[in-house]
C-alpha cells in the first residue's frame, strides 16, 4: 500500500521543500495527506499538484490563499476546456449532415 503514496519527509528532502509546506497543502484541502505505517505521505497520483504548488509558492511567491485561488481558476478553465471540447464534437457532428 505504501506503493501508492509518496512519504513526505522523503519527498521535502529531496526536492529542497519545507514539510510544513506539504502539511500545509493538506490543511487547505488542497492535497490528500495520510498516515500510512506511521509516516505522513500524500497519494502518488498527486505528484503534479504538489509540484505544481511548489512552484507557485518557492518560485512565484504565491502565498497558501492564492494558491487556493489559483487552484480553483485552473479547475474552471479545465471545466471550461472539457465543455469546448464537447461543443466542437457536437459542431462537427452536425456539420457533417450539413455536408451529406
Amino acid at each position: 500500500m505504501l506503493n501508492e503514496y509518496i512519504i513526505i519527509k522523503d519527498y521535502c528532502e529531496s526536492c529542497h521543500v519545507e514539510p510544513d509546506f506539504v502539511f500545509m497543502l493538506g490543511e487547505d484541502g488542497l492535497i490528500d495527506v495520510s498516515v500510512v505505517d506511521e509516516l505522513s505521505c500524500f497519494p502518488v497520483a498527486q505528484l503534479p499538484e504538489v509540484e505544481r504548488y511548489a512552484h507557485l509558492y518557492y518560485d512565484l511567491s504565491i502565498n497558501m490563499e492564492g494558491l487556493g485561488a489559483v487552484q480553483h481558476l485552473l479547475s474552471q478553465i479545465d471545466e471550461l476546456q472539457n465543455e469546448v471540447r464537447k461543443l466542437q464534437n457536437e459542431l462537427r457532428f452536425y456539420r457533417s449532415f450539413e455536408r451529406e
